[in-house]
């Protein structure tokens, strides 16, 4: 079983792909050298709202990565966004589309 961080964010100033582009370059890095880091990514739910969802190993290495993002939009777009929320959960599954033959 994998495990979740999902975390809101209020867009305050700039766009959405601005922010994306910032933290692909410094959030994806960040969480890549962190234990069990899997996956990162960023969506827009409009109305200046930023959905982040990161995927690790264990429940403490998801726990571990909230003071790690903290600090990272703290120091580099802290200025840009605001946190709504953040929570942390156990995935039950995450699959894509079967192959078609």
């Amino acid at each position: 079983m994998e495990h979740v961080r999902i975390a809101t964010y209020t867009i305050k100033t700039g766009s959405f792909q601005e922010l994306a582009d910032i933290a692909h370059k410094g959030m994806l890095r960040t969480f890549q050298d962190q234990p069990g880091f899997r996956k990162y990514g960023l969506a827009d739910l409009g109305e200046k709202t930023c959905l982040s969802i990161s995927l690790w190993e264990t429940r403490k290495d998801a726990e571990s990565s909230v003071p790690v993002a903290a600090n990272w939009v703290r120091e580099n777009i802290g200025d840009r966004v605001e946190l709504r929320s953040n929570e942390i959960g156990d995935l039950a599954f995450f699959e894509g589309a079967l192959a078609r033959v």
